[in-house]
């Protein structure tokens, strides 16, 4: 008769109980790859932070890391290939066609696949931006491998395998994911999560041409036209150096007031806490958090946030944190560099007033160097 002393230990759940057994077909995929994004003629700056954090991956694995451009033929491809070189690229694959002149869907997923089944890499990032996240489900599916999206943190594992973390269960837990047995391994990561590289002027290197069996005819998409969007806020929160914000505890709609004139008086953007959004106090474009824009201003000034997993991951990587609340325990000072105890509805005019009488006009737009 078994005993429980003889029952054979289960292993726990997760990666130490899973055994990697990559298939043979997949054994030859190497090397680490960043798509360029082009928007609009110009690469998205969250390219340059993927290679940067490419070239990371790629040292440890011992491996290449390439920058992948799809465009039109002409200047801005090859200005795009400049670009990834002066960010760290070793070599870069290009695909510059007519249809590719637009962002569709069809064409830009069947140049990403080809390539990837052509030249076979063990790691695949994208920027999570509306066009990546776009971009990465389809080439996923259609190569039948893992995707994990909205990534906050890449690595590789003793075996090789890339470790990328992300906020699950809306943000209050971290998870670390593996695609153990499929390639390439994809990710996606919001702008402004990993730091701007260092851009270094270097002559451009090994480049490949791969030639695309799509013509216009067969695309069923059309581009009419293009019309930028004149009535948005133009909220730049992800790239300014300085930002304000505010959350539930400022206690009304109205005293976001409070939040803009602080801005206002030192040059800064201003934002908000998810909640707010919620209740219509402000447009989603100035929400701060991992369901909002992720920020790595120089100073970060925080009003009456409490400072949830959501909000902390889309500002722990602020030079300067600076937490204002009436709750001496809210979990914002655990990671705020500067904390301060008080009611920021009383407090943020007597800054905003100090501020003033201190900075000229001229002294403001130099606040954050």
């Amino acid at each position: 008769m078994s005993t429980a002393s003889q029952a054979t230990p289960r292993l726990a759940p997760g990666r130490s109980g899973v055994k990697k057994e990559l298939p043979d077909r997949f054994k030859d995929y190497r090397h680490v790859w960043v798509f360029l994004e082009l928007e609009r003629g110009n690469v998205h700056p969250v390219s340059f932070e993927l290679l940067g954090e490419g070239r990371k991956l790629a040292d440890k694995l011992e491996v290449q890391l390439a920058g992948v451009v799809l465009g039109p033929p002409g200047e801005m491809v090859e200005d795009a290939v400049a670009e990834a070189f002066a960010y760290g690229a070793d070599l870069v694959y290009i695909v510059d066609t007519p249809p590719l002149a637009d962002y569709r869907n069809e064409p830009f997923a069947k140049a990403l696949t080809d390539l990837v089944n052509t030249h076979k890499p063990e790691i695949l990032l994208l920027g999570a931006t509306t066009l990546g996240r776009d971009l990465a489900g389809s080439v996923a599916t259609t190569l039948q491998t893992g995707l994990t999206a909205d990534c906050t943190e890449l690595d590789v594992d003793s075996d090789g395998s890339l470790a990328a973390t992300r906020p699950t269960f809306g943000g209050s837990l971290l998870c670390t994911i593996y695609t153990l047995n499929y390639r390439p391994q994809m990710a996606t990561v919001r702008p402004r999560v990993m730091p701007m590289p260092q851009r270094v002027d270097k002559p451009v290197g090994r480049v490949m041409r791969h030639k695309l069996s799509l013509v216009e005819d067969d695309i069923v998409t059309k581009v009419l036209g293009f019309l930028p969007d004149n009535q948005s806020a133009m909220a730049n929160l992800a790239y300014a150096d300085v930002v304000v914000a505010g959350g539930l505890g400022l206690g009304a709609a109205e005293n976001l007031q409070l939040v803009k004139k602080l801005a206002r008086a030192i040059g800064a953007e201003h934002g908000c806490s998810r909640p707010l959004v919620q209740k219509g106090w402000m447009p989603a474009d100035r929400q701060i958090g991992q369901t909002g824009k992720t920020i790595r201003p120089k100073l970060y000034i925080a009003a009456g946030i409490s400072g949830a997993i959501q909000h902390r991951v889309g500002v722990e990587g602020a030079d300067l944190i600076v937490a204002i609340n009436t709750d001496p325990n809210a979990p914002i000072f655990e990671f705020a560099h500067l904390g301060i105890v008080t009611d920021a509805i009383r407090f943020l005019p007597a800054l905003t007033e100090a501020f003033t009488r201190r900075l000229s006009p001229h002294s403001r737009d130099k606040l954050a160097s």
